[in-house]
């Protein structure tokens, strides 16, 4: 029997403020996939992962979570917002933080945690390779240090979907590598949606990519085409770099 898609977007709209922001998005993200999403500044992106963990709703269109509806899979899925959302001032240390990535599905107004839940944090601080950070106030980490801590948040509800948008947007060149390569093992007991700017770095590492400006431009390998960098960025591109919308690869023809 064939696998069924953890991940089915089919024919979804959106618009706001009567403006398009999604047009007819087709996306099927398959279990073990690494799906990298590429695209300029404004395109949806982030928009898209909204969606798909169900905190916004379509217009028109259906979402499809291993099988269900995204707000009932919401518990299901890790999330892992750009990095500049996040407070670090906040007095907390590293393991407060991650523990923070339960209170979804604690019941009441005095949420508490146990030891089991405690037992949870340290593993996913252990896997992202800074258990011997727990005791740290979040605001004194690195920005590497402090990237793997909110993907440790993500992972502590053992989840079977990984979002992870612009995760490597504040971090060096050497912070990036050793992300990559713990990325790498997480896609041993889950998949991954991958959204960023980075179309160098990505190519050994993700399974399928897409373009998004708007539409999805698929590409059912992970071979980033020209055809599609063309489509949605309407323009020859070499590197994405965040903050800027693009390099060209040449000159842009003359306009006629």
């Amino acid at each position: 029997m064939a696998a069924e898609p953890v991940i089915e977007v089919e024919n979804l709209w959106l618009k706001k403020n009567n403006q398009v922001i999604l047009e007819g998005i087709n996306l099927r993200v398959m279990p073990g996939d690494v799906y990298a999403i590429l695209g300029p500044n404004g395109g949806g992106k982030t928009t898209l992962l909204k969606v798909i963990l169900g905190l916004i709703t379509p217009d028109r269109g259906t979402v499809r979570i291993l099988g269900g509806p995204p707000r009932e899979r919401r518990h299901l899925i890790g999330y892992v917002p750009q990095l500049r959302t996040f407070d670090f001032s906040y007095p907390i240390s590293v393991r407060e933080m991650v523990l923070s990535g339960l209170l979804g599905r604690k019941a009441g107004l005095l949420k508490t945690f146990t030891d089991a839940d405690t037992a949870l944090a340290d593993k996913a601080l252990a896997t992202m390779g800074i258990a011997h950070l727990a005791n740290r106030a979040i605001r004194d980490l690195s920005g590497g240090e402090q990237q793997r801590a909110v993907i440790a948040r993500a992972l502590v509800g053992d989840p079977q979907v990984l979002l992870l948008d612009e995760p490597t947007v504040f971090v060096d060149a050497s912070t990036e590598t050793r992300f990559y390569d713990i990325l790498e093992n997480l896609t041993r007991s889950m998949t991954i949606v991958l959204v960023t700017h980075d179309i160098g770095v990505i190519a050994s590492h993700v399974t399928k990519v897409a373009c998004l400006n708007r539409r999805l431009y698929t590409h059912e390998s992970r071979e980033l085409t020209e055809d599609m960098v063309k489509e949605a960025y309407i323009c020859p591109v070499d590197i994405i770099a965040h903050g800027q919308p693009h390099r060209v690869l040449r000159p842009h023809p003359p306009e006629e």
